[in-house]
Order: C-alpha cells, then structure tokens, then sequence
C-alpha cells in the first residue's frame, strides 16, 4: 500500500476523516517517554461467503496484515454474510463458518479476539435447544471465552462487547460486569472497548444502528476517565470517528465495503459503501495510553 492511499486517523480528534490528532495525554505525561507497545489490526464485517470470489479476497488481505507485523487481530463481528434471516438454513450457516476457519487459517498463529455481530447469530434453528441456536454457537465458532469478555496486553486493557440484546444495548448482567470491570483497573490502566455497534458516531445520524444506551455508557466513561481511550465498532461499513470527554469513537468501515459486491448508485466507487472504501485498520498504542488509528482501504 501506498502512503497516500491511507485514511489516518490518529489521538482523539474528530474534525476529520484525513487528519492527523496529537492524543491530550501527550502534554500530560511529559515525565513518560512515549514509545509503542503494540500494533493491532482491527477488521470488521467480512461477511464471508463462498460468493463474489469473497474467500480468495479476504485471504489476501490477511497476507497483507501479517506482512505489516501487527501483534494480533480484533474482529468486530458479522464475520460471515448473514446467519440471522428467516430463510437461512442449517447448511448454509454451516458453509459460512467453514469457510470463515479456511480464512482465518492465513493469520498464521497470530490471536484473533472477536466480537459477535448481528449477522453472525442463526435464529431460526428449529428451537432453542438446537446446538447451532442463538449466540453461544457463534462463541464456539469464533473461539471466544464468552459473548462479552475481557484480557490485557503489554499494559492495555481490551474489553469485548455484546451488543446485539433488545434495544441494541448490553444487557444489565453485562452492565454491571463492566461497570465492575472497570472499577477493579488500577488507576490511569488505558482501556480500548470494541463492539460490533457503534457506541458514539456520525454515520448513526443517517444509518441507525447504534447503541441505545449510549448515555449510560457516556457516564461510566466519564467516570472512569483516566482509563477509557477509545471505542472501536463496525457495523455501519462506513468510517466515521468521533470525540467526546477524552474519549475516541472510531467505525472501522468494512473489510467486505459493499459485501464485496460492485456497488450501488450510491456508492462513491466500485465495491465502496457510499463513500467508505472496503478495508481494515491498523492501531498502534503506546505505554502512555495514547494512540493512532489508520484506516487502510483495499483494492478488489
């Protein structure tokens, strides 16, 4: 990739797609020297399918990120085309899956912590009881802990959500374990959340899908202000970013940009979603909380 070719977007600024920000904890922590502790590629609605030669193209991408050195992989759900219609059958969520662990083989020992998405869940097994229903299936299929978990890496603090309960919220169990989990960090420990929907953004104004409980989560933010740095989503296969007290809000757009279609009338390009290219993000973080997040489109 060329340098020209990338949309960055780096600290806590929001005044636009192809700036450049100087994250606040920069002029705090003058006594810290600044150095970079990881590097992560976060990938999001790849809505793999056996169309749209869609496999080939996402292993190829993956060769790209492992060529960039990145540490390991977040993965911000929808991971396959679609599981949650009322037409879908067993077997075509099984050729889903399959199809997602061939691709994911490319990432070659490297982690890859996941989100679930909306897409990824099949509700219409035969009934509850069915092994492939509802969300445990798909916490099986990604190798997840659980449908919201946490861990840590090199002094950063990663917190997976769940998003996808009535309302587009976390449920109040999942609440309290975060609200709990961010109590037990010890003082000023950065903290990077990553859900399948947007906490905060733009793109929401005009597409929806974002979190409902949004000022609840604003004020457990602000409460724990000295952790919390940013917020990464998918969801909307748009990039937007977004500041609000301290914190960052970036929509990773989409590694599938139209579902790895051509397009619609909308669409500013081929295989864009209306004006967002298909691609993936790189984040580096450093040992002082601060951060840049820079979105790399792809070529079909």
């Amino acid at each position: 990739m060329k340098r020209r070719n990338f949309i960055k977007i780096a600290g806590t600024g929001s005044a636009g797609l192809s700036a450049t920000f100087a994250t606040p904890l920069l002029a705090q922590n003058k006594t810290t020297k600044r150095s970079p502790v990881l590097k992560i590629a976060h990938i999001t609605d790849v809505h793999i399918r056996p169309e749209e030669n869609a496999p080939r193209r996402f292993k190829q991408c993956l060769r790209e990120l492992r060529k960039l050195g990145v540490d390991f992989f977040l993965n911000g759900g929808d991971s396959i085309y679609a599981a949650d219609y009322d037409h879908i059958t067993r077997e075509r969520v099984t050729e889903q899956w399959n199809i997602w662990d061939d691709c994911i083989r490319e990432i070659d020992g490297h982690k890859i912590y996941s989100c679930i998405g909306n897409h990824d869940i099949w509700w219409a097994a035969p009934d509850k009881q069915d092994s492939m229903y509802g969300k445990e299936y798909v916490v099986q299929r990604l190798h997840i802990p659980g449908r919201y978990y946490s861990f840590s890496e090199k002094g950063w603090h990663f917190i997976v959500l769940d998003g996808n309960n009535p309302s587009v919220s976390l449920d109040e169990e999942q609440f309290q374990w975060l609200k709990n989990e961010l109590e037990q960090l010890p003082e000023n420990t950065p903290v990077l959340l990553m859900s399948h929907y947007p906490i905060l953004g733009v793109t929401p104004f005009w597409e929806g899908g974002m979190h409902s409980d949004y000022q609840a989560l604003k004020t457990l933010f602000y409460k724990h202000r000295d952790k919390v740095k940013l917020c990464l989503s998918g969801h909307q296969h748009l990039l937007d970013s977004a500041s609000y007290n301290g914190v960052s809000y970036f929509c990773n757009g989409a590694m599938s940009g139209f579902w790895w279609e051509k397009g619609d009338k909308s669409s500013a390009a081929k295989g864009y979603c209306q004006e967002t290219p298909p691609g993936y993000a790189i984040l580096e973080l450093y040992n002082d909380g601060s951060f840049t997040n820079t979105y790399i489109p792809h070529t079909y």
